[in-house]
């Protein structure tokens, strides 16, 4: 990595000078939140949202649009949300749920800020490359695998973070340190992981001789972290403690970061949409604090590509790209001078080769764009369950029921000590198909006083009678 050739803009484009190439980068924020929104928002028509991530997020949100505490049922029983994870900044979409009380609206939002990120990404690309090669790199950044997987599934408030980093990144590559440090600062109310990354461009600034920013930065940082993660997690938990250690091993620290090889695979997809060219730039050491604390995990589910965890990455792979690309553009050699110009269009080959595998895709099959009879005739079928009412429902219908009613998770409840009034479980014709997890719960629901209101559209419903109210009915 150099960090002595030159970061500013290749081009003095003059600020207020507002024409069509001026507009290309809210131009494509526009198509990406079209995109983006159409697949969640279908995706949710379709009952492939679950209660894990939008439906806890959605109990959050409606707490926080009535003025409450951020509990989420599905989590259990009063389960205040800061005892898990340190996400205060949701509540800026609480104004928008309080007008729009829908599990949309937390997909809509999401679909914004991903695309929005876009926008700063673009017109520095314009900058370092010319309106078509910025464009370009736009239109790479905007269909990369870790924002695509993100929209995939569900909600997550990493979608905040995006748009922050993405600002800090540009102006950090721009020489505007202190514009940089304002905008990563609010990063450490997205998430508590997150206080390790602005440290990280804290340890930039000190690379880039900004000495007394830097270690500012690095020590608010530092502090903040330690906070969170010694003293208001804990405070907010029901075991008063962090929930997510993952301790000491008596593994190498090598060997753990980097086995087994579904990480060195992570390591190459995340390389990849750049051409493997932001390995150049020093700016890509702002991703390894993600990476760190995604690897060491024990949890194998943060290791691959899947589900919203790289998100946060796409905007320092795609700015360190182009703080590489604004070294090349001087480099001695022609044919290499020649390369870096091809690269914008290179990346975007790369990101359409890509997208056949990714969730985009679905926006090219004509399924996509039809209404789901399935679907339908499960929603009608939750209809039977009344307005304000206390429900157990499985993972996969979880959401579709938060926005008006209680929700608790099945099969953790119905139990001794909380029974929910309803039970809504996905139906299986044979009962050989029932999840292992389920099968206790759902062979004890006649003896704890339910009985089957209906089976249709894909969904059993039960209901439990007054004569059975027993400990915990109606909470």
């Amino acid at each position: 990595m150099s960090i002595t050739t030159a970061d500013a803009p290749a081009r003095a484009d003059s600020v207020g000078s507002f024409d069509r190439r001026s507009a290309l980068p809210y131009a494509l924020a526009a198509a990406l939140f079209a995109a983006y929104t159409t697949l969640s928002v279908s995706r949710h028509l379709r009952i492939q949202t679950a209660g894990y991530d939008l439906g806890i997020f959605e109990q959050a949100i409606r707490a926080y649009a009535h003025l409450q505490a951020p509990v989420s049922q599905l989590k259990g029983p009063g389960y205040h949300l800061l005892g898990d994870h340190f996400h205060p900044l949701l509540m800026l979409l609480a104004p928008a749920y309080r007008i729009f009380p829908s599990p949309i609206t937390l997909l809509v939002a999401q679909a914004l800020m991903l695309a929005v990120s876009a926008i700063p990404v673009t017109r520095h690309g314009m900058r370092v490359t010319g309106p078509t090669g910025g464009l370009g790199i736009g239109i790479a950044y905007g269909l990369s695998w870790g924002l695509q997987e993100a929209v995939g599934f569900d909600f997550h408030e990493i979608c905040l973070a995006v748009p922050l980093l993405a600002c800090a990144l540009v102006r950090l590559a721009e020489h505007r340190w202190h514009a940089a440090a304002l905008w990563a600062l609010p990063l450490v109310l997205v998430k508590e992981e997150l206080p390790a990354t602005v440290a990280a461009l804290g340890g930039y600034l000190i690379l880039r001789r900004q000495y007394k920013l830097g270690l500012a930065v690095v020590a608010f940082a530092v502090i903040t972290g330690l906070v969170i993660v010694g003293l208001v997690i804990p405070a907010f938990n029901p075991g008063h403690a962090y929930p997510y250690e993952t301790g000491a091993s008596a593994q190498d620290p090598l060997t753990r970061l980097l086995t087994p090889g579904v990480k060195l695979r992570t390591i190459l997809w995340l390389l990849l949409p750049t051409l493997f060219l932001a390995v150049r730039s020093p700016l890509l050491l702002l991703a390894a604090p993600t990476l760190a604390w995604r690897f060491w995990s024990t949890n194998h589910m943060y290791w691959g590509t899947e589900f919203q965890y790289s998100a946060i990455l796409m905007p320092v792979i795609f700015v360190a790209l182009l703080h590489a690309l604004a070294a090349l553009r001087t480099h001695p050699n022609a044919t290499v001078r020649w390369w870096t110009r091809t690269v914008p269009a290179l990346t975007v080959v790369v990101a359409l080769a890509c997208t056949t595998t990714l969730p985009l895709r679905r926006l090219v099959v004509p399924s996509t764009w039809r209404s789901d009879p399935a679907a339908a005739a499960t929603r009608a079928t939750l209809e039977m369950i009344p307005d304000g009412a206390v429900v157990a429902a499985t993972n996969l219908l979880a959401a579709q029921l938060t926005v008006r009613c209680t929700v608790y998770l099945y099969p953790n409840y119905p139990d001794s000590a909380l029974r929910p009034e309803w039970v809504a479980v996905t139906d299986f014709a044979d009962p050989a198909l029932i999840p292992l997890d389920q099968r206790a719960a759902f062979a004890a629901l006649p003896g704890r006083g339910y009985e089957l209101v209906t089976r249709r559209g894909g969904v059993a419903i039960y209901h439990r009678g007054p004569a059975h109210a027993g400990p915990g009915a109606g909470r």
